[in-house]
């Protein structure tokens, strides 16, 4: 069987379960998230240990008291070959049997199918993420959001999940027709072509020239929403230059997403799905779920809650946001009826689906139980937070631009241009892996600080520094078919890889399941980023310390040959999930 802090984990949880019904304990007082598996300081002290502390108060024993019966327990129920359980103070320590762990990474390492999926078998999730307007492009904060949201979706895809990323495309509203208004005023029906513009770029130079327009005319704001009802009157002139204008920004917007590596299964427009909530508030009204003022405008009051009161539609019967979420949310379920929908929004909106998932609960929906506002913080800046309106937002396509110069420029000057192939791609691709890495490493409920050059250092705690350590293995296994065949008569075995050197990288490799049900069952992706950069490390420390094509003895060199293809495949497998692109020269 595989052995891994995944599955001891559960054993360990069965175990407090059992010593819960002998004390009379009920068993929802104990939950699986309370157990936390780590990994020993000293190799005499076993490879996982479970700390028990945090059970003392509930047991009302003594937390020593509490592993040495845990032990019994475990010992009782496994047999010799499985591992080993000791009770060391207030730990429960487990000694993994090495041959079946090497086993596993030996299968690993000889390509055959290794990752059982078991956290989210079966279960049909719809993640939203992105959600962009079309008066600007992408900026740092949307690549934030991007890579989230892709990320979370391989993650819980590889966890054995049905899964379904979807956009909702902002299309609609006064923001949008304040672009449209200075294009108007500025543009002359020059196109993005006419000035050699990225298209989306092209819409968003009118955006930030309507705060000049602004300056020189005090009636643009109530312009602005005059384009808007007529907008809403389907007057065909504004109807057109609409259609160009968010032509133009989904295009470019399209572009970016293709040069991220991001893609969508589903695209929604707000255009199309602002009124489908209207309906359902008057349904809601009928049924007293909601009140009417005396203007017309309809509420709900969630006081009860502890939120506030909140208008659902105004008084001459139009939506707002949350009337199109409501509908928006109805619709997606019956069209795909998920288990779970995820929404990657930034924090900033955390008021706004509390008042959402409450409604939906309040019309009837069972499924809004299982609706989840993924919050992330801010993406800041040295000098400061981001500013759309005025131009002092970090652009999306020239970050990656920026990266990818200095990327390549990085690649030159160690001398390294003319083993990598093709500069210019490998080069973007080290931009993408800074920048992924560095969006990633960082939990996505915390604000961060964008540092561009930090996210380049090709050693430390970084994607070039993962990129760098996949290439390396790649380069060993090269070296490795060069050789002659008489070389390569080993016999690869786990019981080669049992000893102390190799057993490090061999335990840190087996623990790739437990990282990923984590992951998956937490919606954090940086639990993977975190995994990947401690493969990554205790492969460069092994490597340096164990000779691999020179080791004197032909059944070790060819256990440890199918162990670095089995690192080659874990950070292969690790990248792709952190949205990393795998560069096998480097």
């Amino acid at each position: 069987m595989t052995e891994s802090k995944l599955k001891w984990k559960q054993r360990v949880y069965e175990a407090l379960l059992t010593m819960a019904d002998k004390s009379g304990l009920s068993r929802e007082s104990i939950p699986f998230d309370s157990l936390v598996g780590e990994f020993p300081p000293k190799p005499e002290m076993g490879d996982i240990g479970f700390p028990l502390f945090g059970y003392s108060k509930l047991f009302r024993k003594a937390p020593a008291a509490l592993a040495s019966e845990a032990a019994g327990i475990l010992m009782a129920g496994i047999d010799p070959g499985e591992g080993r359980v000791i009770a060391l103070g207030p730990y429960l320590n487990i000694f993994l049997d090495r041959s079946s762990a090497g086993g596993t990474v030996l299968k690993r390492g000889s390509g055959l199918p290794w990752i059982d999926p078991v956290a989210k078998q079966g279960e049909k999730i719809m993640v939203e993420f992105s959600c962009p307007n079309t008066n600007k492009p992408l900026h740092l904060g949307h690549l934030r959001n991007n890579v989230i949201g892709e990320s979370l979706s391989r993650i819980l895809k590889a966890a054995g999940a049905e899964v379904l990323k979807v956009n909702l495309i902002n299309d609609r509203g006064v923001h949008i027709c304040k672009s449209m208004l200075a294009y108007q005023v500025y543009g002359g029906g020059r196109t993005p072509a006419d000035e050699g513009l990225k298209s989306d770029h092209f819409v968003g130079k009118y955006y930030v020239k309507f705060n000049e327009l602004k300056a020189a005319d005090p009636q643009a704001e109530e312009k602005a929403q005059d384009l808007l009802r007529r907008w809403e009157a389907g007057d065909p002139e504004v109807l057109s230059l609409w259609k160009s204008m968010n032509a133009w920004a989904v295009e470019g917007i399209k572009t970016t997403y293709a040069r991220q590596g991001i893609g969508f299964d589903r695209y929604y427009y707000e255009h199309e799905t602002y009124m489908k909530g209207v309906s359902e508030v008057m349904k809601g009204l009928d049924k007293g779920i909601f009140y009417q003022e005396a203007d017309g405008s309809i509420w709900v009051n969630l006081e009860d809650i502890g939120l506030d009161r909140k208008v659902l539609l105004r008084k001459d019967g139009t939506s707002l946001y949350i009337t199109q979420d409501i509908g928006t949310a109805i619709y997606r379920h019956n069209e795909w009826p998920f288990e779970r929908l995820v929404y990657v929004v930034a924090s900033e909106q955390q008021y706004h689906f509390k008042v959402l998932f409450e409604v939906l609960k309040r019309l009837g929906y069972d499924w809004a139980a299982r609706l989840f506002h993924l919050a992330y913080g801010l993406v800041n800046l040295p000098s400061g937070r981001m500013k759309t309106r005025e131009g002092t937002v970090v652009d999306a396509d020239d970050l990656i631009d920026e990266l990818s110069t200095l990327a390549r420029a990085g690649i030159v000057e160690k001398g390294r241009d003319s083993s990598v192939g093709n500069l210019d791609s490998v080069a973007g691709k080290v931009a993408l892996g800074a920048l992924h890495y560095y969006l990633l490493q960082t939990s996505p409920t915390k604000d961060m600080l964008y540092d561009p050059e930090q996210s380049l250092s090709f050693t430390g705690n970084t994607g070039p520094y993962i990129q760098y350590m996949g290439a390396r293995a790649c380069s060993i296994l090269r070296k490795w078919e060069a050789q002659a065949e008489a070389e390569k008569e080993g016999e690869a075995s786990a019981k080669a890889l049992s000893g102390e050197a190799d057993w490090t990288l061999v335990r840190r490799l087996a623990a790739f399941p437990e990282n990923l049900e984590h992951a998956a069952r937490t919606l954090e992706p940086s639990i993977m980023a975190a995994y990947a950069h401690e493969v990554a490390s205790d492969f460069s420390t092994w490597y340096r310390d164990n000779p691999v094509l020179n080791c004197p003895d032909q059944d070790l060199s060819a256990s440890r040959v199918v162990l670095v293809k089995a690192v080659k495949a874990t950070l292969e497998g690790l990248c792709n999930l952190l949205c990393i692109p795998f560069l096998e020269a480097m």
